[in-house]
Order: structure tokens, then C-alpha cells, then sequence
């Protein structure tokens, strides 16, 4: 395993059908002022998120993302389930899964924290307020939490 230094880009997996949250991450991403350098894949439902992470089909080249933001409804297969088999598979369950969702409701948090979320964020709807989470996030994520990492 190895530390993620501050230097080397992040990838993250942004799993995103609504393709307004989906511009506003692009652009909190792009935008961000961090000094941490980051790279967004973004798929449009838990079925593309969950090829991307095995390596199949047209995400057969795919790197292995440093961390997943996962929207909890989702098509084809939801974000529920796309965490469930995240974190119940013995390659994939290290890598942090932050929900990311427009869902406040207790149920939803308490459900997600009992399949092994790493983390419960409600979007904002401004730009900035996006950006501002997107570098917490990031901040959080790669600066200050200790992290296993296998090679990409």
C-alpha cells in the first residue's frame, strides 16, 4: 500500500444521472483552488459505475479511482446498491465511498452508514457552495485522512 502524495492527481469516480449536479462537480473540480490536482470520470448510473470499477467493457482501461462520489438514486441499479457491492467486495472496499445527494432524509443516511459509506454529503445547488464542498472534500480526503492505496 501506498501514501498518496500531495503532488500526484487525484482520480475520482463522480456516479451522476442528473446532468445538472453532474456540470456543477465538473466545474467545482476544474475550478477548485486547491493545490491538489484532480482528474473526474463521470458515469451516469450504478451499472456504468460498477464496470468502470471492474475494469469492463468500454471502462476495460480504466484507472482505479481514489475515491467514489455517489449519487443514491440512480438508474439501472441504484446507489444503494452499487455501495452495497462497493463494500462487500474484497478489491474495491478500501476505496472511500462519499454520498453525495440531494437526499436529507434519516433513512437515506442510516441505511448508507450501515453499508459502509465512508461519508454522507447533501449537495448544495450554488456553484460556490459546490465548489466549497468539492474542496472540502478533496482537502479532507487527500490532505488530512490516511488513506490504503493499491497501485493503479
Amino acid at each position: 500500500m501506498k501514501e498518496i502524495p500531495n503532488t500526484q492527481p487525484i482520480d475520482v469516480l463522480l456516479v451522476e444521472d442528473n446532468p445538472g449536479d453532474a456540470r456543477l462537480a465538473v466545474e467545482a473540480f476544474k475550478d477548485g483552488g486547491s493545490r491538489l490536482k484532480s482528474t473526474l470520470h463521470h458515469v451516469k448510473d450504478g451499472v456504468e459505475a460498477l464496470d468502470f470499477l471492474h475494469r469492463r467493457g468500454k471502462h476495460a482501461s480504466a484507472v482505479r479511482p481514489d475515491i467514489v462520489l455517489l449519487d443514491l438514486n440512480l438508474p439501472r441499479k441504484d446507489g444503494r446498491e452499487v455501495l452495497a457491492e462497493i463494500k462487500e467486495d474484497d478489491d474495491l472496499k478500501l476505496i472511500p465511498v462519499l454520498i453525495l445527494t440531494t437526499s436529507q432524509a434519516e433513512r437515506d443516511i442510516l441505511e448508507t452508514y450501515s453499508l459502509h459509506a465512508n461519508g454522507y454529503v447533501s449537495k448544495p445547488l450554488d456553484l460556490d457552495e459546490f465548489a466549497g464542498v468539492v474542496e472540502s472534500i478533496k482537502d479532507f480526503w487527500f490532505t488530512t485522512a490516511k488513506l490504503p492505496q493499491e497501485d493503479k
